[in-house]
């Protein structure tokens, strides 16, 4: 059959995730910025802009980050899925690639004063389908510390142990304990001890060891975590 091909408008979107300290403990949040003008106006919603008409939607996808909200320091980013029912738009037609983003817990980029870094137990209403795409991104995110190295992307170059337990712990909302995840992420080949040290904290003690992670691109590191059975 012939006919006119479709035109549609086609938008990247970002799935921005950081684990950050809060008065209630570590806790993992997302990067939202609130509208100013319909539709949504005054909601939250997740950076997005359209794709150039030269550039690869990751391209994009950076582009807009770095641009809009200061942020160029992406540890890893990966392709969620892509939007397209007819009415998730409801001024125009759009298409929407949304991307998942970690960023270290150390980075602290400037962000424009209608962003914020929004806890993701705590969300406020959000605009289009973005409340769904973020729950998307974060169980991708959770179910890969299982069974990849992904945590690299959250964390920075060097940490504590106990650091990188808050750092889990925020990102699973659950406890983690310290030598549990020790055993477990050395036996699988992550991590390795550096020759640092911690700077004593302000009741003394012995100085902790400084860790990193062996590499800092995304592997599978246990792939039977993915195949094991929920009980």
């Amino acid at each position: 059959m012939g006919g006119e091909v479709a035109r549609y408008r086609h938008e990247a979107l970002a799935v921005i995730l950081q684990v950050r300290d809060y008065s209630f403990g570590p806790a993992l949040a997302v990067l939202a910025w609130r509208r100013r003008r319909p539709p949504f106006a005054g909601d939250w919603a997740l950076p997005s802009g359209p794709v150039g008409p030269s550039e690869a939607i990751g391209a994009s996808v950076r582009r807009l980050l770095a641009a809009k909200v200061d942020l160029g320091e992406i540890a890893h980013l990966e392709q969620l899925r892509t939007l397209s029912a007819p009415d998730r738009d409801p001024s125009q037609r759009t298409i929407a690639t949304a991307y998942l983003g970690l960023v270290p817990a150390t980075s602290r980029p400037d962000l424009p004063d209608h962003a914020e870094w929004l806890p993701i137990d705590r969300l406020p209403t959000m605009a289009f389908d973005h409340a769904y795409v973020v729950d998307e991104g974060v169980a991708r995110m959770r179910a890969k510390l299982s069974y990849t190295n992904i945590a690299f992307a959250l964390a920075p170059e060097e940490f504590t142990l106990a650091e990188l337990r808050d750092i889990y712990a925020g990102a699973l909302d659950q406890d983690v304990a310290v030598t549990n995840l020790q055993r477990i992420l050395l036996r699988r080949g992550q991590l390795a001890p550096t020759e640092g040290y911690a700077e004593p904290g302000e009741h003394g003690g012995r100085p902790a060891r400084l860790y990193r992670f062996t590499t800092r691109e995304l592997e599978i590191t246990d792939p039977f975590a993915v195949l094991r059975p929920s009980r």
